[in-house]
């Protein structure tokens, strides 16, 4: 067996082939879904993806006997390097991502690599992996790998977890996901607080507008930024990220499944629900043409019905403004929220699961809402690091 060369991927070819290592990775893995391509690339590419407006990395290929035989990426976000060392920061912390190996000799190589190009950037400490950025698909599933994963979140090899603990690594932070059966009421208390905040009048619970979608956009992502700036791992949304993120998301979003709670008319507080792009594009292998963007049309807006019809709902994100947090009027809101979207999810997509994460472990609000409504750990991903 040859040695393994490692090359830079630099130009629009080589991205092309740097996607396509992770389609011959797993294309055998029944609940592997492959992403869209063209979205994959994008992902890669400044001009294009808003987050090299703040972060800049290379991209590598490992090859051996004429194969491509594993990727990995390295990085650097500013943002990274300005957040509090508490929240997990640091002026001398990189970060690796986006890795595939065909066996542990060739992943030991790649982050080996990550490490060197890390350390010629000034790095001293390495956190991954970040795929690319913490927004996108941080860490590394270790447990949940035997069901697919919904809509930007991340499925992976469960062999990597030895592979990257044997190069040294050690995990600083489990990311979960919840299940819970949305087709059954929550329990009699949460009931109970959902009727008595409907006869609070200064609470009012609405659907966004998606006539007002940029201003409904950057109204929930403001909130975002005041509720989540003490967590760990928070790295602020750009303007240029939002606008980024609100066109992409954009065909998956629908009124009644997005949530805005207003205290004496004031917004603190939002959910944010997806039906499962993952279940509508699992069988498109990645491609959009030459039928694929007719069917992912089509399921987008359940045949005429304009609703698509899925199994799973996604909630990425919920958020309260920091002023109201750990208060009874929180989790009010919260569970509000969650009772509306879920009656919606069910009554108008036909959804019989909703996925609520991820979820830091250390977050106990969150942690708590989720025992209360009975949901049940799925799956956990993990953030690792190493002193370079």
């Amino acid at each position: 067996m040859t040695a393994i060369q490692i090359v830079e991927a630099k130009t629009k070819a080589d991205k092309k082939r740097f996607v396509e290592v992770q389609f011959t990775f797993n294309r055998d893995d029944p609940a592997w879904v492959p992403p869209l391509k063209m979205d994959a690339l994008e992902l890669l590419t400044p001009g294009k993806n808003p987050w090299f407006e703040h972060g800049h990395g290379s991209l590598f290929i490992a090859t051996r006997d004429g194969k491509d035989v594993g990727r990995i990426s390295a990085h650097i976000d500013h943002l990274w390097l300005d957040m509090p060392p508490e929240q997990g920061g640091g002026r001398d912390i990189g970060n690796w991502g986006l890795m595939e190996a065909a066996d542990e000799t060739v992943a030991r190589a790649l982050i080996a690599h990550a490490e060197d190009w890390l350390r010629a950037e000034g790095m001293a400490r390495a956190v991954g992996p970040m795929s690319i950025s913490i927004w996108d698909e941080p860490g590394l599933l270790v447990e949940g790998h035997g069901q697919s994963p919904t809509v930007m979140m991340g499925h992976h090899n469960p062999r990597y977890e030895a592979w990257i603990e044997g190069a040294g690594y050690h995990g600083i932070k489990d990311l979960f996901t919840y299940d819970v059966d949305i087709t059954k009421p929550f329990p009699p208390l949460i009931q109970r607080i959902v009727t008595s905040g409907e006869r609070n009048t200064r609470i009012t619970v609405r659907k966004v507008d998606k006539k007002k979608f940029a201003a409904e956009t950057a109204l929930i992502l403001s909130i975002l930024n005041d509720a989540w700036s003490d967590n760990w791992g928070f790295l602020p949304i750009t303007d240029a990220e939002i606008a980024y993120v609100g066109k992409k998301l954009k065909p998956i979003v629908f009124e009644d499944l997005i949530r805005i709670a207003e205290v004496d008319g004031e917004p603190v507080a939002f959910m944010m629900t997806w039906p499962d792009l993952n279940e509508m594009q699992k069988d498109l292998n990645g491609k959009l043409l030459p039928f694929g963007v007719v069917k992912l049309l089509w399921r987008l807006n359940g045949g005429f019905s304009g609703k698509p019809r899925v199994s799973t709902v996604r909630v990425p994100l919920m958020g309260v403004k920091r002023k109201l947090q750990a208060t009874r009027l929180a989790s009010q809101l919260a569970f509000m929220m969650i009772e509306y979207i879920r009656a919606a999810s069910v009554e108008h997509f036909g959804a019989t699961r909703a996925e609520i994460g991820w979820i830091l472990e250390n977050n106990q609000g969150m942690v708590s809402i989720a025992d209360a409504i009975h949901a049940k750990k799925s799956r956990i991903y993990r953030i690792y690091s190493k002193t370079l």
